[in-house]
């Protein structure tokens, strides 16, 4: 027997495992700022000079925490991470997903694909619990602090994460082995065992992705927020919506189960076909008079 096959979660962060934006938490205010002056300055800096709104916000916290002699550094950066308040079951919810998907043969597989920061990610509780962590990231120089963005992850650019999960090629330096050609039977994680589960527009790119090539999109919505998400089932954006809400027994974790138990089988039925059809190749074909 072969390996098991993967199911992967690809999941967005802010509002989808946590409550708010990361940068509420910690960074934010170790600035003197309330969130909604932060992100006023973030976005109409973005806007007035033609900016990718990611970029924008990430040169706002330099400048801020610049302007206001505050520490700005990789570490420090990771350190409030440690602020961050995950949605409810968010903790134990990777270990019980993961057995679950053992109990039916399939090993399990988590990703982030986000705007936030890597680096504030990295400090949250759960980091250890992904395969690899995409979202936007400064270069630091010898000393810690920042001196260029690494990587900006935007709304569209999302999806190229997903095309790298799908091959296998993890490392974002490494474009020849993303763009070359690769035959459907020989990727890593094929997009129908896919999972993407985010909180909404911003998710779309992705969500429309999973819809396309055979995987699922969720959404999971907070008190007051399911309006939004309506609008994206409504609109054929989502499979389903969800409470974001976590824990054992919810209709969100019964649906997740269901959805890899689907998996499992399909993937089951088609290594039965394969085999089948090997066995087949290697014997003699019968007379077609005789299948008549």
């Amino acid at each position: 027997m072969g390996e098991r096959p993967i199911v992967a979660f690809l999941y967005d962060f802010d509002k989808t495992l946590c409550t708010t934006d990361m940068q509420n938490y910690a960074f934010i205010p170790s600035l003197g700022m309330t969130p909604s002056a932060f992100w006023a300055e973030a976005n109409g800096f973005g806007r007035s000079n033609k900016i990718d709104g990611i970029l924008a916000y990430m040169y706002t916290m330099v400048q801020e925490a610049q302007r206001r002699r505050r520490p700005f550094t990789r570490a420090d950066l990771v350190e409030k991470g440690r602020k961050i308040v995950l949605l409810p079951g968010v903790d134990r919810w990777f270990s019980r997903i993961n057995a679950f998907g053992a109990q039916q043969g399939v090993t399990v597989e988590h990703y982030v694909i986000s705007s936030g920061l890597r680096e504030i990610i990295e400090g949250s509780a759960i980091s250890g619990e992904f395969k690899e962590i995409y979202a936007s990231e400064f270069y630091y120089d010898e000393t810690g602090k920042p001196v260029w963005p690494k990587l900006a992850v935007n709304f569209t650019a999302k999806t190229q994460f997903v095309y790298r999960i799908n091959k296998g090629v993890l490392d974002v330096s490494n474009d020849r082995d993303l763009n070359a050609s690769m035959p459907d039977d020989s990727k890593r994680v094929p997009f129908s065992n896919m999972i993407y589960m985010g909180d909404g527009l911003s998710d779309v790119p992705c969500m429309k992705m999973m819809r396309a090539y055979g995987g699922q999109a969720i959404a999971v919505y907070q008190p007051g927020d399911r309006t939004q998400v309506e609008e994206l089932l409504a609109h054929d954006r989502v499979d389903y919506i969800f409470p974001a809400d976590y824990r054992e027994g919810t209709a969100l974790d019964q649906t997740v189960r269901d959805v890899i138990r689907c998996m499992a089988i399909s993937d089951r039925l088609t290594e039965e076909n394969a085999r089948q059809t090997r066995g087949i190749g290697k014997a003699e074909l019968p007379n077609q008079a005789s299948l008549f």
